[in-house]
């Protein structure tokens, strides 16, 4: 985990270097592991989101490589293209988007993007899902997440 100290990320870098990418991970796993319930409401055995995320867990332990998590991340895609729910949707992005950072620290830009979508007409759920996102993610990578692109 940071200790604060290290330098701040290149805005313009959308892979970073993989310690980067590890504490990205993290970050994006605790994100989509409350986003889940929602595409779970949707499709209870559908585990492909769930599955990407236990990729992800892998590849912090130095389990799985990254080419095994980017297939997961694809998989959580397709169960995503197969939901009909907009919550399950862009729950499922969410989920693929967090285990596609193992590969690419970039994607961590797509979780706030699709948590804001899972939440159509009910406002005060999503400025709380995304405030509590924002408190969480380790300060050097603030504004690389939010204002990087």
């Amino acid at each position: 985990m940071s200790t604060g100290t290290e330098a701040l990320p290149d805005d313009a870098d959308l892979t970073l270097p993989l310690d980067d990418r590890r504490e990205l991970v993290e970050w994006t796993i605790a994100c989509a592991e409350r986003m889940l319930p929602l595409f779970r409401t949707e499709r209870p055995d559908d585990e492909r989101p769930r599955e990407a995320l236990e990729a992800a867990r892998a590849f912090l332990r130095g389990e799985l490589g990254i080419g095994e998590v980017r297939e997961r991340a694809f998989a959580c895609h397709a169960a995503a293209r197969e939901a009909m729910d907009p919550a399950a949707v862009a729950a499922a992005r969410v989920c693929g988007q967090a285990a596609a950072v193992a590969h690419m620290a970039g994607h961590a830009r797509q979780v706030p993007r699709y948590t804001a979508k899972a939440f159509p007409g009910d406002r005060v759920r999503r400025d709380e899902e995304l405030a509590w996102q924002r408190t969480q993610v380790p300060p050097r990578f603030d504004h690389y997440v939010y204002d990087g692109d």
